[in-house]
């Protein structure tokens, strides 16, 4: 198999995170329930993650770092408990229902203004800082659409949001592990991230980075650990986030491989992999790329053959070639009705640093061999 489907979920991981998970499976406990070597086990486990964590985006306490069980958790926990009925909330078109969603579910609740992205799917930051008024609580966006590849100028969002008294609230999804990511410089009040992606961890990890000073209110309560005979859940970080029995196995691959970037370093590789495929890509005959590749971006490239559905292309690609790519609209709907692929939607390929350049000769090959036949006259 040749996969180059890294966008959504990372494969293979590295060794050390499989290690971590096995030797979890022999050592640990339910941290905070209990004080033998299983549970203090468990304990350690998930401060380190949090120290590793911190400093992989220069995070300023790390108990400011809650675990979720991935970037959705994270971004429901900032939108349903921050907001008050009235505030105004800036995003973009190029966001993953995991903002949407749950910005619609706030729907008449939430006043909400999507700034367009150019032909390019390039966002319009110039419109951005027109929609600010006195009520903008907040921007929240991603940092790099899962669809074109385009990584947003976090840092210049940041600054914006924060001359406008706004704050800042950041999906990482697409770019944590793949760029370099400072809270405090690129005035970032909020960071959502999964583990599964570019940070190579298993599923089921995540977390939700906040400033000090800000304190949603928990989408959900339960067991804590400690303080039994309190009705109310603990409110302290990251305790107020964290109710019931935490994915110990999966932080353990989540510790393992965030402390396997920071030895390693973040993953450049990929993006010149994905620039050698753009570029035997564009020579294709009958394929249309979207996206702009004149500034930075991530390694996701989606494209389209002619008017073929792109689920043709990419059962072909998996059935006749053993590529596994995805194609469809990526659960990102407005940047596809922006590009004018809602109905078509596009076959991507994601590289990580795994892949190789025979992988992506591969692949370009058969992108070649499937429009050949697709496309006689």
């Amino acid at each position: 198999m040749i996969y180059l489907d890294n966008a959504a979920t990372t494969f293979p991981k590295p060794p050390e995170v499989e290690h971590a998970v096995m030797a979890a499976f022999h050592t640990i406990g339910n941290a905070g329930r209990g004080a033998h070597a299983a549970t203090l086990d468990a304990s350690r486990i998930i401060y380190g993650t949090r120290e590793r964590l911190a400093e992989l985006f220069h995070a300023e306490d790390a108990s400011r770092i809650a675990f979720t069980a991935n970037v959705t958790e994270s971004l429901n926990i900032a939108i349903q408990g921050l907001f008050e009925p009235g505030d105004h909330v800036i995003t973009s078109v190029c966001e993953h229902n995991s903002v949407l969603r749950p910005l619609y579910l706030r729907d008449g609740d939430l006043d909400l203004t999507i700034i367009p992205v150019d032909k390019d799917g390039n966002f319009e930051y110039e419109l951005m800082e027109r929609a600010f008024r006195p009520d903008t609580l907040a921007v929240i966006t991603t940092g790099a659409s899962n669809v074109t590849g385009n990584l947003m100028d976090i840092q210049r969002i940041g600054t914006i949001a924060h001359e406008h008294n706004a704050l800042f609230i950041l999906d990482a999804a697409q770019v944590a592990g793949l760029i370099p990511i400072d809270m405090e410089n690129f005035n970032i009040d909020i960071l959502c991230f999964t583990g599964h992606k570019e940070l190579f961890a298993p599923q089921g990890t995540g977390g939700i980075v906040l400033r000090e000073g800000l304190h949603p209110v928990p989408v959900k309560v339960g067991g804590s650990g400690f303080y039994s005979f309190a009705k109310n859940h603990p409110d302290m970080m990251p305790n107020v986030f964290e109710a019931g029995t935490a994915n110990v196995h999966g932080i353990a691959g989540l510790n393992a491989s965030v402390d396997w970037i920071l030895k390693n370093g973040l993953d450049t590789d990929a993006l010149l992999l994905a620039k050698d495929f753009y570029e035997g890509l564009k020579n294709i005959e009958d394929v249309k790329i979207y996206g702009c590749f004149k500034r930075n971006r991530v390694p996701v490239i989606s494209f389209n053959i002619k008017d073929i559905d792109s689920s043709i292309v990419a059962d072909r690609l998996w059935m006749e070639y053993s590529i596994a790519v995805r194609s469809g609209i990526h659960c990102a709907p407005l940047i596809h009705q922006a590009l004018g692929t809602d109905k078509q939607g596009t076959v991507r390929f994601s590289f990580s640093r795994f892949n190789t350049q025979e992988e992506v000769k591969q692949a370009l090959i058969a992108i070649k061999e499937i429009r050949d036949d697709l496309c006689q006259d």
